[in-house]
């Protein structure tokens, strides 16, 4: 009998069983958060304009950070709690007047999750071979095999925005955000004597994973050998232009449930 026997499997065929040093996923979890009257943090110049705005309307809301922070679970091991803060950046356009130009303000607001997960144990101290420290003759730090949380999220869907005084706000203004965020705002003077607060409500979704590393067995089938020839006819951009299909589904969307779709499609079954 082989080494390596050939296994079929369908139609593809499987040359060998290899071993990869990959993220293997111990534990997850989906969460589906409704963010209830999240106060929105302002600096002295969007704060200003919140103040002097007769209307208010929240144009977008994108995650701007996510910080994460991992611990052992005591007395339960291979348990992790992940504790994750999401960073949020709000655009309002506020108007002064009826039917002026809107003024953007700019936002900050942040919400804190806790969940816990599986992570297996492993304290080994992985080495690895560094050319530059090497040639310097300096040691690399080692590795630690510990497990690694995974946030992945969508921009939120704002379902209310609140507007009210400042003073009958009983929920408290965050002071502190990384400084990836300071840095891209110009004026981070804080507001002092905000007359108007901004509570939003969001709806949050998103999916932990506590990954770890392994070695895996997997069957192989073969090199990854792209089958198709580059495309590098540059010379004529219109001709470029004329073999790209016209983009039907941007004008006409499709509907789901009756799985209908525009009649200028030409693989449309009738």
């Amino acid at each position: 009998m082989p080494d390596n026997p050939i296994l079929e499997t369908g139609e593809r065929r499987i040359n060998e069983a290899v071993c990869i040093d990959t993220k293997r996923i111990f534990d997850s979890c989906v969460s589906k958060d409704c963010l209830e009257d999240l106060r929105v943090t302002f600096f002295s110049r969007s704060q200003r304009l919140i103040d002097e705005a007769v209307t208010i309307r929240t144009r977008d809301c994108t995650i701007e950070e996510v910080s994460i922070d991992v611990e052992e679970v005591p007395f339960n091991r291979g348990f992790y709690s992940v504790d994750i803060t999401f960073y949020f950046k709000l655009c309002f356009d506020t108007y002064a007047s009826p039917c002026t130009t809107p003024q953007v303000a700019v936002g900050f607001a942040q919400f804190n999750k806790k969940c816990i997960l599986y992570g297996s144990d492993g304290n080994v101290k992985v080495f690895v071979s560094n050319p530059t420290s090497e040639a310097l003759d300096c040691p690399v730090a080692p590795q630690y095999t510990n497990p690694v949380a995974k946030v992945q999220a969508v921009d939120p869907v704002i379902l209310a925005t609140d507007i009210c005084d400042s003073c009958d706000c009983n929920v408290s203004v965050c002071s502190s955000f990384p400084q990836s965020i300071l840095n891209s705002i110009e004026d981070t003077m804080p507001s002092c004597g905000a007359s108007k607060a901004i509570l939003v409500t969001l709806g949050l979704f998103s999916i932990v994973q506590m990954e770890r590393d392994a070695q895996i067995l997997i069957p192989a089938y073969d090199y990854c050998i792209p089958d198709r020839e580059c495309n590098c006819n540059t010379s004529n951009p219109c001709e470029t232009f004329q073999s790209i299909d016209f983009p039907v589904e941007e004008f006409f969307p499709v509907d789901r449930d009756n799985n209908s779709c525009s009649p200028c499609q030409p693989d449309c079954d009738n």
